[in-house]
């Protein structure tokens, strides 16, 4: 074989195949799609005299939403270039799809049908946030190729951030009287005890969530192991 058809061959081996190429467009459509979502409802608020940074960029939602755009472009652009995703990636997708998820459970199980007292816009963008991101971030976690295994030690990285928010936004709620969500509110019935069981079981969520990607990552890559050699 000549020195030119062995490079060929290296070069074939470590490009990325074309369900990973597929994926990586996927990705980079959906990011794109998240960001535009989150640009229509602030041109919105903004156009209608409704938009307070302050308050808008407070939401879980759009700060996850937020991660996840920088998440998915950069992950769709690795995943045109390369056959496997950095670790460090790795460890990120998995806490961001725990905070996508939980913001669609959280949404559709206790807020979908709140009604709000505030600014009411163009409907779209919220289901993207709600739904489809957060169906399309599980789907491509499950599915596509190129993901490697996570540590188990990496469990806890998932938690940092819903704790940092919790704590700001309940301090900013007790400073402001601005709650982003009514079931972080204390003058709610059960006062204190309800948020702390709401935070706690959402904790309690995220971490699961977390385990289940994790665990999911490991099956995947030793059943990648276990298959025989072409």
């Amino acid at each position: 074989m000549t020195s030119t058809a062995i490079s060929t061959v290296a070069s074939d081996s470590s490009s990325p195949s074309a369900l990973r190429r597929l994926s990586g467009l996927l990705r980079i459509g959906m990011g794109l799609l998240l960001f535009a979502s989150i640009a229509t409802q602030v041109t919105d608020q903004i156009w209608n005299d409704a938009f307070v940074a302050t308050e808008y960029f407070g939401y879980f939602t759009i700060q996850s939403s937020l991660m996840n755009v920088v998440v998915l472009l950069v992950g769709g652009s690795l995943a045109l270039r390369s056959r496997v995703d950095p670790e460090l990636l790795t460890t990120v997708r998995m806490s961001v799809l725990t905070y996508m998820v939980v913001t669609g459970v959280v949404y559709n199980a206790l807020l979908r049908n709140v009604v709000s007292d505030g600014f009411i816009g163009v409907g779209w963008p919220n289901e993207v946030l709600h739904v489809w991101a957060p169906i399309f971030i599980a789907l491509d976690w499950v599915l596509s190729p190129g993901r490697p295994a996570v540590a188990w030690k990496r469990l806890g990285f998932a938690l940092i951030y819903p704790v940092l928010w919790v704590v700001y936004a309940l301090v900013r709620g007790t400073t402001t009287g601005f709650y982003t969500y009514p079931f972080l509110d204390p003058a709610q019935p059960g006062g204190f005890t309800a948020v702390a069981l709401y935070v706690l079981g959402i904790a309690v969520f995220i971490a699961g969530l977390a385990a289940a990607a994790i665990a999911a990552s490991r099956l995947r890559a030793r059943a990648l192991e276990a298959e025989p050699a072409s």
